[in-house]
């Protein structure tokens, strides 16, 4: 609906035309980088969304959205630069790609593809750390990555911006616990950690090994515990699905105990796919396969 009124307004070609000027043409460097890939039909709905997407930030006068395209133009032309410098063989070898706007991954040889399925990308969103200094972008990479290495039934460790995020989300404070250090809580108990438990004990001798809840968060006295790195209290199954294909950089594609979110905007980067789908990667899927996300 959009684009069919900007074809009636006069000054479109003006508005346009000065968007290519400053460097828009570039941002239909990703089609090219698509052909590149041997994905004709890729080409196609990439080609038809970019269009369409310039001419409404030319229209609006978006700088910061031309920007925005500038950069996912500047991944496109890398990706097609390193596509013209391998040799035929690796040409033939499979690859990934997966489409961020789209939110579907290819696994493909050539032009004939082996698979393809739904994903989550990242949400987008920004957390600021504590203190206000930086933050936490939650995108998912853009560019050329390559299957690292592969994992069945991984482990989900949460980082440290899960429950910062998780305080502020329930309007708690945040606390961590550090290892060789007790933190007093209260009925003049003491927390700390003792091998690879975080331990809560009390002035009357009683012992409790501290449980996360189901959404794996341990609170104390109103305030969200981070337990430290290496304890069982910070490693959880089932979170991540039954596989795991590494990226790099704490970066993946894996399962997911959520399989309505597949489709949506709402990961912290990695790439979410149904179990079912990971699992058949897995198994197709070797080590060292180049991975193109756009």
């Amino acid at each position: 609906m959009r684009a069919q009124a900007i074809r009636h307004t006069p000054d479109v070609a003006e508005r346009v035309a000065a968007f290519l000027a400053r460097g828009g043409g570039r941002y239909l460097g990703m089609a090219a980088a698509l052909l590149a890939l041997g994905a004709p039909l890729l080409l196609q709905t990439a080609a038809l969304r970019y269009q369409c997407r310039a001419a409404r930030l030319a229209w609006g006068d978006r700088l910061e959205e031309l920007d925005g395209a500038r950069r996912s133009a500047a991944v496109s032309q890398q990706m097609l630069r390193e596509s013209q410098g391998v040799g035929a063989a690796a040409q033939h070898a499979p690859y990934l790609v997966i489409s961020i706007a789209d939110r579907r991954l290819w696994y493909k040889q050539g032009a004939t593809v082996l698979m393809t399925a739904r994903v989550a990308t990242g949400s987008g969103k920004t957390l600021v750390r504590e203190g206000g200094t930086s933050a936490w972008k939650f995108d998912t990479p853009r560019g050329r990555l390559t299957v690292q290495s592969k994992e069945l039934n991984p482990l989900w460790v949460p980082p440290d911006w899960f429950y910062l995020e998780e305080a502020r989300k329930r309007r708690l404070g945040l606390v961590h616990l550090e290892a060789g250090r007790a933190l007093s809580a209260g009925g003049a108990s003491q927390i700390r950690v003792e091998g690879t438990e975080v331990i809560r004990s009390y002035p009357d001798g009683r012992r409790q090994v501290m449980r996360p809840s189901k959404q794996h968060l341990i609170i104390v006295d109103g305030r969200v515990l981070m337990p430290p790195l290496g304890t069982s209290q910070r490693s959880f199954d089932k979170v991540l699905g039954t596989h795991r294909l590494n990226l790099g950089d704490g970066y993946g594609l894996h399962g997911t105990n959520l399989p309505e979110t597949v489709g949506q905007a709402v990961s912290h980067g990695c790439v979410r796919l149904l179990n079912e789908d990971i699992a058949r990667l897995y198994q197709m899927v070797p080590v060292g396969t180049p991975v193109y996300l756009y």
